[in-house]
């Protein structure tokens, strides 16, 4: 059977037994601040387990697109050199939110193993939990009872907490879990060594298969648990180790998952993929396993960057690059031409990466370009390292330098390391970092304490599309602690605020509690959620609340919102089908919209594209709201944002039919004459083939226009009023020019006779020609050709020269080439151990020439004296 076989299986089996089929989520997570990515098939029901919402049907199966990189979940390092690890990965499951339990979740599992997919029963083992004292939890005898009518009871195992014991997170629904096992040896292996003692013992070809998780409890925020009101059943079962075993394969990446990208790779490297543990191999599973975490992480909206999820991405791209770089010998962009191979694959199953495979193939080009330019010099940097050391260790210094001058994630220099036999000193790496992540765990970190219910009604609703105001009641609350501030989390029973989403800001505004009343800051959504934020809780919580949103803030909101719809079909006009949104964020002051382009927009384009945006604005169409079924708004041309997840009932806004149509949840004003002008502010590069333009409407607008006029007012009295100010400024600029050159050929015969005066002043001192002073120069390209005039006229040189530009301290350091072989000397180093501290600076080069800057300007004399003893 195929994989795509095997997959429809799965799906059509649990459908026969009432279940739902529901589409994949996207994997990139929002709404959800405790995970960057879908890591578990039961991420897109979270809010049905911990009772937000109420699920249309309480039976669903599903195939979900998992990515497993970082925090608990990481499996990162064993990925391509075992045969069973991977970055993304599918998990199917079927699902019982109150209903079914655990006799109809074992049997169908069992069933659809041994019966459908034909595997030997002999080769099947079950785990169940054991109990455990600690936490006053008993064995799951009634999962274990239910097995004894399948299997037999010496292929039951008892399992632990750490195995056997599934939990959402620190807080939240959890419960003992049954895992099944299948044992892969061959006929003589276990034969000769019993399979069950290798269950769970991270043997290659004993793996787990399925994991059917029970939830029962809820742990609470003082680790104590409580019963759940409903039973449910989570199930995870991983496609590609279920593929490996179906087709009999040892490997999960000689299936037909993953051998059309290998032999793909083939074609394109001229190398043979043997399914061997030799370097090579590693990198073809590395690459076939990469690039689809990459593709459809991309797809589903999230860019690779510097930060947060974006650089997970980032990781894993540069991951692969170093891979085929080092063990394929290839020194080009590769992993791009295997986008559209995996797009046409999964086309039928996950077609939004075919729908976008051209901007992530180009997308994943770049970084690929981008990386390969700095990946070669950061390679001879650690190899010079290595060849250098005197212990096998890469310090944490040198770690960080690779990471911050070269882009090279920490895993990427450990894993040069070791092929080395060398290790890096982690600690150090991390204290060389250690600011920077304080800064960003002090930004993200949040205590958060248990809910206090005061109604157990199971979710708010939002009436804020019609109206500002409501009165409600408080279903409960919460306090959370971040940045050193305490704060309260409200969720109402009826809510006008909008939470935070599609790019849109939460509403601020007051509660009143009787004759109190109480600032909410910002709303937001956690899962589906809505979170009002407060600086206090009210002194009766109890009592009725008359919610009010901020309106003047909302209304503002609105028009940039409004705007962003129309702005999208105009950027489409004038750029062509290809643009697509890729991010915005609209608030009261501005709006943000980024979008899919691999050029700048020109300044006559965007002039288009902000005069059809105007004539929509004064043609005043009504802006219509619809709600319809998804399929439905769809066949209407609907356009939908890739990475978001829709319901099966949908907001549409329209303004004009043939103009623009979009699913939007956001909220809009009622007429596009609302918006009074659009203006651009600005347009610029956020990311590989990304564009983002910025603009205001309204009464922004007015401000940003009027706020221009009288710039260029000024700019017209100080030239005296011109009769063409451009055709001044120009002129102006003309004569800068040409004063510069005349001023840089004076700098320059001044550094000529500066030199003269210095060659014989040099002092031999430990074998060198060190020439170190304090000269007058106005430039720090003066100290750069007074350095390189005299490094050519004193062999065995150390050149030294420092100077007071502008009032801040300026040093040029260079050092011989012999030198530096000889002694170990380097220009950097001196830089920082001797120089930068005292002028309270920093600064960096190449080996033999180095700069800094600093502020201490008294202190240029003592630069001197402290290079000089260094190297007496």
């Amino acid at each position: 059977m195929t994989a795509s076989e095997i997959r429809q299986q799965f799906l059509d089996f649990f459908a026969s037994k009432g279940h739902q089929i529901v589409p994949s989520a996207p994997i990139v997570i929002k709404n959800d601040p405790t995970l960057m990515f879908t890591n578990a098939g039961m991420n897109q029901f979270k809010d049905y387990f911990l009772g937000n919402r109420v699920p249309p049907n309480k039976r669903v199966v599903d195939t979900q697109k998992c990515l497993r990189v970082s925090g608990k979940h990481n499996d990162l390092e064993e990925v391509g050199i075992d045969t069973y690890h991977h970055t993304m990965f599918e998990m199917l499951g079927n699902w019982s939110f109150g209903d079914y339990f655990k006799k109809e979740a074992i049997t169908w599992s069992w069933e659809l193993l041994t019966e459908v997919y034909k595997i030997p029963k002999d080769k099947l083992y079950v785990t169940v939990f054991q109990g455990d004292a600690s936490e006053n939890l008993p064995k799951d005898e009634e999962a274990y009872n239910f097995w004894k009518q399948h299997i037999a009871e010496d292929r039951i195992l008892l399992g632990n907490k750490k195995d056997n014991f599934w939990e959402m997170g620190d807080t939240g629904p959890c419960g003992p879990c049954s895992e099944i096992h299948v044992d892969c040896r061959t006929e003589a292996e276990r034969k000769e060594v019993d399979g069950k003692t290798l269950v769970n013992a991270d043997h290659p070809q004993v793996i787990e298969i399925w994991n059917n998780v029970f939830m029962q409890f809820n742990r609470l925020k003082d680790k104590s648990l409580e019963p759940l009101p409903a039973q449910h059943v989570d199930t995870g079962m991983g496609l590609e180790r279920l593929v490996r075993v179906l087709q009999g394969k040892t490997s999960n990446y000689d299936t037909d998952l993953f051998m059309g990208t290998i032999h793909t790779t083939e074609s394109l490297t001229g190398k043979k993929y043997t399914g061997t543990d030799d370097k090579k191999d590693v990198a073809f599973r590395v690459i076939a396993d990469h690039i689809r975490a990459i593709s459809f992480t991309i797809a589903d909206g999230q860019l690779p960057s510097n930060t947060g999820a974006g650089y997970v991405i980032r990781r894993i791209l540069r991951r692969a690059v170093r891979y085929y770089f080092s063990f394929l010998d290839v020194k080009k962009p590769l992993l791009h031409d295997l986008v559209p191979v995996l797009a046409a694959q999964f086309s039928h199953v996950f077609p939004e990466l075919q729908q976008q495979a051209d901007f992530v193939k180009k997308v994943v080009f770049e970084e690929e370009n981008n990386f390969l330019r700095t990946l070669e010099s950061g390679i001879r940097r650690i190899e010079d390292y290595i060849k250098n050391a005197t212990a096998k260790t890469v310090d944490g210094q040198t770690a960080f330098e690779l990471y911050d001058t070269y882009g090279f994630p920490y895993d990427l220099t450990s894993l040069i390391a070791s092929e080395n036999g060398f290790t890096v000193d982690k600690e150090g790496f991390d204290a060389a970092m250690k600011q920077q992540k304080d800064r960003s765990r002090a930004a993200t970190e949040m205590d958060t304490g248990d809910w206090v219910v005061l109604d157990e009604t199971p979710n708010s609703v939002f009436v804020g599309y019609e109206q500002l105001e409501s009165t409600t009641k408080l279903l409960k609350y919460r306090t959370v602690k971040a940045k050193g501030k305490e704060q309260f989390q409200l969720v109402l029973g009826q809510t006008p605020f909008y939470a935070e989403s599609g790019g849109q800001v939460g509403d601020t505004g007051t509660l009143h509690f009787g004759d109190e009343v109480i600032h909410i800051t910002d709303t937001k959504k956690e899962n589906n959620l809505t979170i009002h934020f407060a600086d206090k809780l009210p002194a009766q919580p109890a009592a009725q609340v008359k919610a009010t949103v901020a309106k003047d803030k909302r209304q503002n909101t609105e028009r940039h919102h409004s705007a962003t719809h129309l702005l999208h079909a105009a950027l489409r006009q004038v750029l062509g089908t290809h643009v697509a949104q890729k991010g915005s964020l609209v608030n009261a002051e501005a709006l943000r919209f980024d979008f899919s382009h691999f050029a700048k927009v020109t300044d006559e384009e965007m002039a288009q594209v902000e005069a059809i945006v105007n004539e929509k604005i004064r043609e005043n169409i009504p802006v219509v709201i619809r709600e319809l079924p998804k399929e439905e708004a769809l066949k209407l041309g609907a356009m939908a944002l890739f990475g978001e997840k829709y319901g099966d009932v949908v907001r549409v806004v329209i303004i004009d039919p043939a103009y623009s149509v979009e699913l939007c949840g956001g909220t809009h004003i009622s007429s596009t004459g609302e918006l009074g002008q659009f203006k651009f502010v600005s347009e610029g590069a956020v990311a590989a083939g990304v564009r983002r333009v910025e603009a205001v409407t309204g009464a922004k607008a007015d401000a940003f226009v009027n706020e221009q006029l009288q710039q260029l007012k000024e700019i017209k009295a100080a030239l005296k009023n011109p009769k063409e100010a451009v055709k001044a400024v120009e002129t102006l600029l003309q004569d800068k020019v040409s004063l510069e050159k005349q001023l840089e050929a004076l700098e320059l015969e001044k550094v000529r006779t500066l030199a003269t005066g210095l060659r014989n002043q040099a002092e031999q001192i430990n074998g060198t020609n060190f020439l170190g002073q304090v000269v007058n120069v106005n430039s720090a390209e003066g100290l750069k050709q007074l350095s390189f005039q005299l490094k050519n006229e004193l062999p065995d040189h150390i050149l030294l020269f420092v100077a007071n530009i502008g009032g801040k301290a300026s040093v040029a350091l260079t050092i011989d080439e012999k030198i530096v072989a000889a002694k170990g000397w380097e220009a950097p180093k001196f830089i920082k151990e001797f120089i930068a501290p005292l002028i309270k600076g920093g600064g960096g080069g190449q080996k033999t020439f180095a700069t800094a800057g600093g502020q201490e300007t008294d202190k240029l004399d003592q630069v001197v004296a402290a290079v000089k003893k260094a190297i007496s």
